[in-house]
């Protein structure tokens, strides 16, 4: 079973992810920000990340440049996950190594679809 790794500062939206994600057989772990998230992808790499750009303690961002620079960190495909909509957002989050970009609010249709067009489902 693939994993996936929610990494979000809003329960609400973890919840939600999660439910999706395990109605596409993922196995899912929950972070509230990009520092726990690392810990949790130091102790099991996950196949993907669901990640937000904008919480506490780490955000996406900072969070993407670490996990990058970690023992098989460059292998989870990173869905930001944001309200960010800015063109020039999207851009830098795809050049800093997102795999793909979807905005908020989402559904399992466009979910979905992203994990098909990375390759995990």
């Amino acid at each position: 079973m693939k994993t996936c790794l929610v990494v979000d500062d809003s329960r609400v939206i973890r919840k939600v992810a999660r439910r999706i994600l395990e109605g596409l057989q993922f196995d899912c772990d929950e972070a509230g920000d990009g520092a726990a998230a690392l810990d949790k992808c130091r102790a099991r790499m996950p196949d993907a990340i669901l990640l937000d750009w904008n919480m506490p303690v780490m955000n996406g961002m900072d969070f993407m440049a670490a996990l990058r620079r970690e023992p098989g960190g460059d292998n989870p495909v990173v869905v930001f996950c944001t309200t960010e909509n800015d063109m020039q957002k999207i851009t830098e989050a795809l050049r800093a190594g997102a795999d793909e970009y979807i905005m908020k609010p989402f559904d399992s249709e466009i979910l979905q679809s992203k994990l098909e067009q990375a390759g995990l489902l």
